[in-house]
């Protein structure tokens, strides 16, 4: 009972970090209005050129339900802010997974509360540092501390055997709903508590922080964790990193039918073994069941590239084409966080109307990846590969053309989808990821798809100064370019990986018609 307790009372802490650390910087569409209010970047404003705004003026027009707002360079400046430490957090993560797989998730945790403490005491004493830009600074640092600290919570999935799904999706969705943190500080800001500065706001975060850091060191597991690819490859298989079922589990989640596990496990050998994939350093008749499984229902392509080097993979086209959508899939949904007010209110011609949609934004992008969860987890249980990229390819182009749109109930029906597409495309990546890649490369290979993708998303800037200066304020012509990338990326990549699908499985065909008669199991595995 004290083994369940202390492992419940160590979930339950990383949940509560995650929900304040993990991601927060995603909640900048509801910080930049008290950011304006506070005067952030607001001596970039000339009197001959745009008004300068009062932090006065800027916090009643906030109290009085009115966003701010800024200046053009202002503006560009604050979404800089934003554009560095998102590209920031994907960067950082390649490097996380290699501490983390060296030194543990105790030093992540260590190491990650250390930048959330520097983070908030840069933006807390924005007001007395002159030697460098504590806004951006102190945004990187909270970028930097947020993948720490979140990442190193995965090897708790071990802490439930029989729940380590469950517990892996929470986390996820703790991280996902932590951009929620700016929307409350907004509400408070707005309408309770007008001297809540952006200094005192960062002085209690320091909370946050120190908790992380007592946690690590009096309730966190000591013991060293299971690597990245092992997390990943429970959450793709259900089995720990070395083949077999995790302590506690009998096998019922992976075979639910009684008969059938019977049966598998009275054979004492792995006579269910994948038809294309090297079946060399097999440990168990579950790897080659569940495995074997897999390469069936993604029509060949669970373990395409699973027996070359990190090397080998990243020069494939299976990792080329998945980085080219990728790195236009993540500019376009952080292009939109940054800019979400000043976009729909020059589609809708209307500010109060702009406001709004912004409001109901920063509402629904926390929320987004708690109601998508249950429903990322149907798709990937039950469709293809190739059906999961094709479904999120085509809400990612659904999405680019309503927010071409000038309708509001568009433009909200666009939000309201994006808010839910944004988990569910991450998810995709790194399942897309673990099943053509494999586990053994999964920290290399999916830390450095995002740490590109992390280093290419800072061309946002370039985005936005287009929109400002080039097309004054009308974001169609660069939502226009980017929908189109995302056509012709999203082709590309359906139309390799359909056609590399549709040779591997005529090749399992041909294998399984010349399997040996005699192997009963293998010939019934490739009938069905």
């Amino acid at each position: 009972m004290a083994k369940v307790s202390i492992q419940l009372i160590q979930v339950t802490c990383a949940i509560v970090w995650c929900l304040l650390a993990a991601g927060p910087i995603f909640g900048f569409a509801a910080l930049k209005p008290i950011l304006i209010s506070e005067g952030v970047y607001g001596e970039l404003c000339t009197p001959n050129n745009d008004p300068i705004l009062s932090i006065t003026a800027g916090r009643d027009a906030l109290m009085a339900g009115k966003a701010p707002k800024p200046c053009t360079a202002q503006d560009l400046k604050l979404n800089l802010m934003f554009t560095v430490g998102a590209g920031t957090t994907n960067v950082v993560a390649l490097f996380v997974g290699w501490i983390l797989d060296s030194y543990g998730p105790r030093v992540c945790g260590f190491i990650g509360s250390g930048f959330l403490t520097l983070g908030a005491l840069s933006l807390g004493w924005s007001s007395n540092i002159s030697l460098f830009d504590p806004y951006i600074v102190g945004y990187v640092l909270l970028a930097i501390g947020g993948p720490f600290v979140f990442i190193s919570c995965f090897q708790l999935a071990n802490s439930f055997p029989k729940r380590s799904g469950t517990v892996l999706a929470i986390i996820t969705g703790a991280f996902d709903t932590s951009s929620a943190l700016f929307f409350f500080y907004r509400v408070a800001y707005q309408n309770w508590k007008p001297d809540l500065t952006l200094k005192k706001f960062f002085n209690f975060y320091l909370v946050v922080p120190l908790f992380i850091f007592l946690c690590q060191l009096f309730i966190m597991p000591k013991e060293s964790y299971k690597t990245l690819g092992a997390v990943q490859k429970l959450e793709v298989e259900g089995l720990d990193e070395n083949g077999n079922l995790p302590e506690g589990e009998d096998g019922s989640r992976i075979i639910p039918d009684d008969d059938e596990r019977q049966s598998l496990l009275s054979t004492g050998s792995p006579v269910i073994r994948p038809v294309l994939s090297s079946t060399s350093g097999r440990k168990s008749i579950w790897e080659n069941y569940v495995e074997a499984k897999l390469e069936k229902k993604t029509k060949g392509i669970f373990g395409v590239m699973h027996d070359y080097t990190a090397i080998e993979q990243i020069k494939s086209p299976w990792f080329l084409f998945m980085l080219v959508f990728t790195i236009i899939c993540m500019l376009r949904i952080n292009y939109f966080v940054a800019t979400v007010r000043s976009q729909e209110e020059y589609l809708l011609g209307d500010a109060d109307a702009a406001l709004k949609m912004n409001s109901i934004f920063d509402v629904a992008l926390p929320l987004g990846g708690v109601v998508a969860i249950p429903f990322i987890g149907l798709v990937l249980d039950h469709c293809s590969t190739l059906t999961a990229l094709t479904t999120v390819a085509s809400i990612s182009v659904l999405i680019g053309v309503l927010g071409l749109t000038r309708s509001f109930l568009l433009n909200l029906i666009g939000i309201l989808i994006l808010v839910a597409y944004r988990p569910f495309y991450y998810t995709v990546v790194s399942d897309y990821c673990a099943k053509v890649f494999g586990f053994e490369t999964f920290g290399t290979v999916y830390g450095l798809l995002m740490c590109i993708s992390g280093v290419c998303n800072m061309g946002q800037s370039l985005l936005d100064r287009m929109t400002h200066r080039t097309f004054n304020m009308d974001p169609t012509p660069v939502n226009s370019i980017l929908v189109t990338i995302t056509v012709v990326s999203a082709g590309c990549l359906l139309w390799y990986v359909n056609r590399e699908s549709k040779i591997r499985e005529e090749k399992m065909k041909i294998l399984e018609s010349i399997a040996d008669p005699n192997d009963q199991e293998q010939t019934a595995y490739g009938s069905t």
